[in-house]
């Protein structure tokens, strides 16, 4: 089975689902959600679902998240749902300059619905037959494990994941299919543009990238956000065409993402489109994404946690 994990173009808006060193990266409390649908014109296309919620504990030094995810493929045929929790540490090495381990443990159910598939031998004989009544798996549920550690100072910040550690076994028939571990590297740097207004309406310049590796396949996505509090917007690029082509004559070129978001309150909202520029340009619809993440925090608190540490990437 060679496939790889689900990913979001607003990576920042799901941060805990990227690396769980993230978990209480947040002043207070954090709740996000976040909705893919992926090619949507072609047949079969992904549509992926992530609701999150992580929480700083200020008296252990200490982050906890907790991640649902449910993933379909094929008509819906295919399906992958995971609840997952997290822990991560927090060590202060020195004024504002921080580093946090972590780990995350989560159960994991990958099913397929035969009923909805179409066989060869279906077709041959006029799809009466039902080929899946011979098959006797229809789902998995196994144990997935992950670690991750994230550096941060008030302007830069650097992390690491690596995913199913365990490598689990996630064939729905007999044999084997291992879940190959998943590498990735992320991070950026901030820049605040200094104007005379800056208390009322500060304006930045995020510099940011995402790389990520599974069994023979990786990406990298690089790109920049544009802040001026309440709005945000972004333009990314997908791929590692000069680095590497899979195959002869297919260069790795996946996507030009835009981006645009708004803060209403503690509430942001976020909007993605992935421009297709593969060679499936012009037949997938490209991909949508939509965000919402909120963040409660204990106004006297606030204040005062946000002078100490901020972890200064983007906010989607």
């Amino acid at each position: 089975m060679s496939a790889q994990d689900a990913h979001f173009t607003q990576f920042y808006a799901t941060p805990t689902y990227l690396n769980p060193a993230f978990a209480g990266t947040t002043l207070q409390t954090r709740f996000g959600a976040i909705y893919r649908d992926q090619w949507p014109s072609i047949p079969g296309s992904f549509v992926t679902y992530n609701f999150a919620f992580d929480h700083y504990l200020s008296d252990l030094n200490s982050g906890v998240g907790l991640i649902m995810m449910h993933d379909r493929a094929g008509s819906g045929a295919l399906r992958y749902t995971s609840v997952t929790g997290q822990y991560a540490y927090e060590i202060e090495l020195k004024r504002k300059v921080f580093i946090r381990p972590a780990l995350q443990i989560g159960w994991v159910s990958h099913a397929v619905d035969y009923s909805r598939l179409v066989f060869g031998d279906q077709l041959v004989r006029g799809g009466d037959v039902a080929t899946y009544e011979n098959l006797d798996g229809r789902s998995v549920n196994y144990t997935n494990m992950g670690t991750g550690v994230l550096f941060f100072t008030p302007r830069m910040w650097l992390g690491m994941a690596l995913d199913h550690l365990n490598e689990p076994n996630q064939s729905l028939l007999s044999g084997e299919s291992r879940l190959p571990r998943k590498f990735s590297m992320h991070g950026g740097y901030r820049f605040n543009i200094r104007t005379a207004v800056i208390k009322d309406h500060p304006q930045s310049v995020v510099a940011a990238f995402n790389y990520r590796a599974q069994e023979k396949y990786d990406q990298l996505d690089l790109g920049a956000y544009y802040e001026r509090e309440p709005f945000f917007a972004g333009l990314w690029y997908r791929g590692l065409p000069l680095l590497k082509a899979y195959q002869p004559g297919y260069q790795n070129n996946d996507a030009i993402a835009i981006l645009a978001g708004v803060m209403v309150n503690d509430l942001r909202i976020g909007y993605s489109y992935d421009l297709t520029i593969s060679r499936l340009a012009g037949y997938t619809a490209g991909s949508h994404e939509v965000s919402l993440v909120y963040e409660l925090a204990d106004r006297r608190k606030k204040k005062a946690m946000s002078k100490r540490r901020v972890v200064p990437c983007a906010k989607f």
